[in-house]
């Protein structure tokens, strides 16, 4: 069977891990885009096995061989994962309108090429739509009869967007404050601890302490109110967890090198633009240890109820 031909533009994002560069590229190449944009973090100049490793990982760029329209942004210099990240989208988004971004442990499906330029066309216009996940994270549960649902969480292992997204991104959060961030979050989520939780990481980017780029789009996100397109069956695996990961480092992670699953050839689009709450929820419960940190809460009440009687009694 013949690959699928994406006709959008991709952003292919580098550091220092040739092997699994290589993969992905095998599979962008399979998808052959007119328009490969590649954007690569520089070394740290003292590091002499990274400066090696980057310019093998950057050797790439002779293995494309199909007729292709080659754009490059490779730094001198380390910005660290979150200014050359954020950096790096800034220029693909200034060249382009739309297209799909690949960092190099995102390994795609050749579904995830077709999957994303349907749908960057179908909701080019709906501004409740910023984003296409090429990710699943529902282990086997699906959510309704379409393809696809929609969410109010981002995924970033493998997506798609477009410009008039991506223009309200603000890597340093400068448009909302610290002592307002509390009381919005709760108009997002019921549960105290979710609250807690976004709030910290607010709080730790606002202060710096975070070398990321992506919980800024996921907090943006929330507070535009924006919807992810999230596939019924996962398209991207993340084949980077592992000690040399900037984040993912443990290869025991839940989440580390979920197969893929193949695509309807048919895309079946949902009725209702609405978020599966039960899915964020799901997720998010997941993420941030929620009913494990419940039970802990709770043990902590009733040791601290007992210790108040015994203290009474004497």
């Amino acid at each position: 069977m013949t690959p699928y031909t994406t006709t959008s533009a991709v952003l292919f994002i580098l550091f220092k891990r040739p092997d699994t560069t290589i993969r992905v590229f095998e599979k962008i190449r399979e998808a052959r885009p007119s328009k490969l944009y590649l954007a690569a973090d520089g070394p740290h100049v003292d590091n002499v096995s990274e400066i090696q490793l980057c310019k093998e990982t950057r050797e790439i760029i002779g293995k494309i061989d199909w007729p292709c329209q080659i754009k490059i942004l490779f730094r001198e210099e380390n910005l660290g994962c979150k200014y050359a990240v954020s950096s790096s989208l800034d220029w693909f988004f200034k060249n382009e309108e739309e297209g799909i971004i690949l960092e190099d442990d995102c390994l795609p499906s050749n579904d995830f090429f077709r999957f994303c330029d349907q749908l960057l066309f179908k909701y080019r216009n709906d501004t409740r739509v910023r984003m296409i996940s090429g990710d699943n994270f529902q282990f086997g549960r699906k959510w309704g009869n379409a393809s696809y649902y929609f969410s109010n969480n981002i995924h970033v292992w493998g997506w798609a967007s477009w410009r008039r997204a991506w223009q309200d991104y603000d890597v340093e959060l400068c448009g909302f404050k610290e002592d307002e961030i509390e009381e919005q979050l709760g108009k997002i989520f019921n549960e105290p601890l979710l609250i807690e939780s976004w709030k910290n990481i607010f709080v730790s980017l606002k202060r710096k302490e975070i070398d990321t780029w992506d919980y800024q789009l996921g907090l943006i996100n929330f507070f535009n109110n924006g919807l992810c397109i999230i596939p019924n069956v996962n398209l991207i695996s993340n084949i980077g967890f592992r000690s040399d990961a900037t984040h993912t480092v443990s290869d025991n992670d839940l989440n580390a090198n979920i197969p893929v699953e193949p695509l309807a050839a048919e895309l079946i689009h949902p009725v209702y633009i609405l978020p599966e709450k039960g899915a964020d929820l799901f997720t998010w419960y997941s993420d941030f240890n929620i009913e494990e940190r419940k039970a802990l809460a709770k043990k902590d009440k009733s040791l601290n109820k007992r210790i108040r009687k015994l203290l009474r009694l004497n």
